[in-house]
């Protein structure tokens, strides 16, 4: 590989993290601590089918021009050179970058395992009566990562029966004890997120 396809490596890794940035950042968010920056890329999910084309473009050219055959006059002048070619121009380093990018780009679909897993605490339920099932409308979701961020988010409350977040509907469920926890504390950890409660039902 040349300077040339090198550049083009380069931008296939780039546009390989920047479409799965609205995934990745809440994970970040969540292992750091820093919830209320989950969203921030969040924006950026309806470029992401661009960012993947990109991607498979740039580093399908890499791999084209790595892979052919290389001409006689080529071979004469670069014979001496390239007796040993380094790390960042040989197949290992380009097949590295091209799982890291596949990675990156299937990042969506396995950010939940990430996530513990606590809709299975044990809640005890006093009076069945307290007992209330309240549905949000939250905007930014756009990843099974984004809906287990809420989930877990949620799931740190007092009285919390059984909450599931859905991204393609953009709702979180939310079964919950109402002598132990109030909406307005369920509203203000689904807002911290970074997420944004549009409509209560």
């Amino acid at each position: 590989m040349n300077k040339e396809t090198n550049s083009f490596v380069g931008a296939g890794v780039l546009s390989a993290v920047a479409a799965s940035l609205c995934c990745i950042t809440p994970v970040l968010a969540f292992i750091s601590g820093a919830s209320g920056v989950a969203s921030t890329f969040s924006w950026m999910e309806p470029a992401r089918p661009y960012l993947i084309c990109i991607t498979f473009l740039v580093l399908g050219f890499a791999w084209y021009q790595k892979l052919k055959p290389r001409t006689a006059e080529v071979i004469k002048c670069d014979c001496e050179e390239n007796d040993k070619e380094p790390i960042m121009q040989t197949k290992t380093f380009l097949g590295s970058v091209t799982v890291f990018a596949a990675l990156m780009l299937s990042f969506p679909h396995y950010a939940h395992i990430f996530y513990p897993t606590n809709n299975n605490k044990e809640v005890i339920i006093v009076n069945a009566a307290n007992i209330q099932t309240v549905t949000f409308d939250v905007k930014g979701m756009t990843c099974s990562g984004c809906a287990s961020h809420v989930e877990n988010h949620v799931n740190k409350l007092p009285g919390i029966v059984k909450v599931v977040a859905i991204y393609e509907e953009g709702t979180a469920k939310v079964e919950f004890d109402q002598s132990k926890v109030s909406l307005a504390e369920i509203e203000t950890a689904i807002n911290g997120t970074g997420y944004t409660i549009t409509k209560t039902k």
